[in-house]
């Protein structure tokens, strides 16, 4: 049996929605939930994600607290012979515990997951300037292969 301390990766409820909105801001211990502001956009996008079977938003605990957090989507498409790729996003370790495999871990995840689902292609963007983020991504066997372009609508 894992130690209560020993990190799992589950799908996310909508009780965990204050803990990965805190990740995604950058917040580096652990959060009280009441303290966080839940949109009525953010409450939207979580059902709709979780109501999607193409969407996932996955959170990894460690010792009862979420500490980890990504998006998987499953995008069909005519490429690739048809097969279906995963685009995985908002990938987040809490800050104060980077360093120490959690983000190896939740990665390789996440591409269990999707060769699990027998996704032919698993994809992901990062912004430029995380270079550090780039030299873990290329340690996971990624290869920066196409430049990416996004516009703010």
């Amino acid at each position: 049996m894992a130690s209560p301390n020993t990190p799992s990766v589950r799908v996310a409820t909508r009780a965990d929605l204050p803990a990965v909105l805190a990740l995604l801001a950058g917040e580096t211990t652990v959060v009280d939930p009441a303290a966080v502001a839940v949109s009525d956009a953010y409450e939207r996008a979580f059902a709709s994600i979780d109501a999607d079977p193409r969407n996932e938003m996955l959170v990894m605990e460690s010792g009862g607290d979420v500490v980890g957090c990504f998006q998987e989507t499953y995008i069909p498409g005519l490429g690739k012979g048809g097969g279906e790729r995963a685009l995985i996003e908002a990938v987040r370790i809490r800050a104060d515990l980077r360093g120490g495999g959690l983000g190896r871990a939740l990665m390789e995840h996440a591409i269990e997951r999707a060769r699990a689902r027998g996704c032919v292609l698993v994809q992901l963007t990062s912004t430029k300037t995380r270079l550090d983020a780039h030299r873990f991504y290329a340690s996971l066997g990624f290869a920066p292969t196409h430049e990416g372009y996004k516009m703010p609508l």
